[in-house]
């Protein structure tokens, strides 16, 4: 298994640096070779997780090596999911960096297959961990429009046409990226939050014991609900939603890793 997941880093990073040579070259070859990797790596990526999980016999999202290579494979995934349905103009230069990171972070992590505590012995892992790395995933996308958006935004406002300004959508059509992406993360979000706390019911006897982690979660839950209330009742749109899924992001981040190894918890055994 070790030798897949060596493949599929290789093949992700490679597609990053083609991505990055096509920016600057625009030479359609490039771009073509870089899709046909990234799809190539995203299914033997799957094929990883699926050996992981034919081994392990649960669900291979417990350790950090998994639950940061399953980010990625999520990123993946919904980066083509979006890529088939819309056309935004160079978005896997911006996603297949974030994608080769996380490999990189999950390749220094210990793969040893270890057994489950009794805690995450239970029917909900896969529902309630899947959904909420889905979630971030689909934060990650909307975190990647938005840096497109403030770069494009930059350009046009100092009246400098350079290196992004042709390269990258229109501020319209970023926007529009950013809504369809928080549009499906935060129900995702959401839905993560309620499972959660289902099996919180069950394993610990309480709904919510406001653990750190679960404390962080409701943050960031706060902080995207806001972006799309004054979405869509103060007409907030382009540049502030772009910052603020920028923030919202760096709050899931933190959520998803930074409460493990700072903030200790009953949800410590994840770190």
């Amino acid at each position: 298994m070790i030798l897949i997941f060596q493949l599929t880093f290789f093949l992700y990073l490679f597609a990053a640096a083609t991505y990055l040579v096509f920016f600057f070259n625009q030479n359609d070859r490039l771009r073509t070779m870089a899709r046909i990797t990234t799809i190539t790596a995203g299914v033997i990526h799957l094929t990883y997780t699926a050996a992981r999980f034919i081994h392990s016999g649960h669900t291979p999202i417990t350790s950090n090596h998994e639950a940061v290579s399953f980010f990625a494979l999520a990123v993946t995934w919904g980066y083509l999911s979006f890529r088939w349905r819309y056309k935004v103009k160079n978005f896997g230069v911006f996603v297949s960096p974030i994608v080769a990171v996380l490999m990189f972070v999950a390749s220094r992590a210990s793969q040893q297959l270890t057994e489950l505590p009794p805690a995450l012995q239970s029917l909900w892992l896969p529902v309630h961990a899947s959904i909420a790395v889905m979630a971030n995933a689909f934060l990650a996308l909307a975190f990647c429009g938005g840096i497109m958006y403030l770069l494009q935004e930059r350009e046009i406002k100092n009246k400098k046409f350079g290196l992004f300004y042709s390269r990258l959508p229109s501020l319209e059509a970023l926007d529009n990226l950013n809504r369809h992406c928080l549009a499906v993360g935060f129900p995702l979000m959401t839905l993560g939050i309620i499972t959660g706390s289902i099996w919180a019911k069950q394993a610990w006897g309480a709904y919510w014991q406001w653990d750190p982690k679960e404390t962080w979660s409701l943050i960031t839950w706060f902080i995207y609900a806001a972006i799309l209330h004054q979405r869509f009742t103060a007409g907030w749109r382009r540049r502030r939603v772009a910052i603020m899924a920028i923030i919202g992001f760096a709050s899931a981040l933190f959520t998803l890793w930074g409460v493990n190894f700072l903030l200790e918890g009953l949800h410590s055994y994840a770190g």
